[in-house]
Formats: C-alpha cells, sequence, structure tokens
C-alpha cells in the first residue's frame, strides 16, 4: 500500500500458494473454474499477532455445478487446512 498508493497500511501479505498439478486437474474438468481457484494465502498482522487465512475451496468451487470438483476441493482444502494448522 505504501509503494502504490502511499497509505500507511498494517502488515499485510498476499502470497502465491498454487499447486499445478490440482490446478491442471480442476482445469482440465472445468476450463473457467481459474477464475474461483484457491490460489492465495494472506498473512496479515492482528494487534501483536498473525493471521494466516485461505478462502474454502469447497465453498469457492461449490459455485460451479460440476461434479468431478468435489474429489478435487476436498483435497485442496486438506493441504491448506494442514499446511495453515503447522504454522
Amino acid at each position: 500500500m505504501k509503494k502504490k498508493l502511499d497509505l500507511d497500511f498494517r502488515s499485510y501479505r498476499i502470497l502465491g500458494a498454487c499447486n499445478p498439478r490440482l490446478a491442471h486437474q480442476a482445469l482440465s474438468a472445468e476450463d473457467k473454474i481459474g477464475t474461483m481457484l484457491p490460489c492465495n494465502v494472506i498473512v496479515q498482522q492482528s494487534g501483536n499477532d498473525f493471521e494466516v487465512a485461505a478462502v474454502d475451496p469447497i465453498v469457492s468451487m461449490s459455485g460451479v455445478d460440476n461434479p468431478a470438483l468435489g474429489p478435487l476441493a476436498g483435497e485442496v482444502r486438506e493441504k491448506l487446512r494442514r499446511v495453515i494448522e503447522a504454522l
């Protein structure tokens, strides 16, 4: 924010967390799912602590009526959950 808008803002980072293998599987099942892939994770300051958050892939992909995405979204959710809990 400081560099682009000259605004002071709390510590906030958007990290790219795309898994190419899983993204390819999702795109092979549904060509426009790229707009809904959970490829970003945020890390932000919250008081004296930091918070890590990611979108729930099951929720984000449920807007597309394609049953092939369900198991894939579940796998991505589990991977994100494990990473976040390990921090």
